[in-house]
């Protein structure tokens, strides 16, 4: 493996900073190299961001290129697709949370909300797999909304890994060494819950 590049996209709160320390913490302790950016939109709750992880034996630069990641974590929908227009390669992989958030620009009608329908079918017309849920339905089964962001990692590990130049127990590792004491249970059942969820999902296409 010479670079693994993972775009994740969301908005504001929804935990992709700590996305990306863990895939992060994981491929360091498997002697990588990783950097981190990060690109924050106009509100700090409620805007867009995106973090890009770039892990390779050598990792120059923090950002990656455009049609150069490898996965993409879509933690809300139309983010995602944005994101993965620009960044996600043909190929490569996406994980999507299906529940909405509204951004600023589709409250204000500077944008129209797509269906999401139409966003997997955007994502389809790119060559990309694709995986599509209601992660936050998960996490709230959990009694945790917040933590669909863990239940998505759990989701990719799963799926991906085959391809990853980490374990799922290196991210499990890595989040109880990021997280809270008094978090690291529920966050833990967290991504098993998504973990599970990869294992039983019959609509993974190209």
């Amino acid at each position: 493996m010479k670079y693994y590049h993972i775009m994740i996209a969301g908005v504001g709160g929804q935990g992709n900073l700590l996305l990306s320390r863990i895939i992060g913490d994981a491929a360091i302790s498997k002697g990588l190299k990783v950097r981190l950016g990060e690109t924050f939109g106009a509100a700090q709750r409620g805007g867009s961001v995106h973090s890009h992880v770039r892990v390779g034996e050598e990792v120059y630069g923090p950002l990656m290129l455009e049609d150069e990641a490898d996965a993409l974590l879509a933690l809300e929908p139309l983010e995602g697709l944005r994101r993965g227009l620009q960044y996600l390669r043909k190929g490569g992989l996406a994980v999507l949370n299906t529940r909405k958030i509204n951004s600023f620009d589709t409250n204000v009608g500077v944008a129209e909300y797509p269906s999401i329908e139409d966003i997997i079918n955007s994502f389809r017309k790119l060559g990309a797999r694709i995986v599509h849920h209601d992660f936050t339905k998960i996490a709230e089964e959990i009694g945790y909304p917040r933590l669909m962001n863990v239940v998505v990692l759990g989701a990719f590990a799963g799926i991906a890994e085959n391809e990853l130049p980490f374990t799922t127990e290196d991210l499990k590792t890595a989040i109880r060494n990021r997280v809270p004491s008094r978090w690291v249970e529920l966050n833990i059942r967290a991504f098993d819950k998504g973990y599970e969820f990869s294992k039983k999902y019959s609509e993974f296409s190209i």
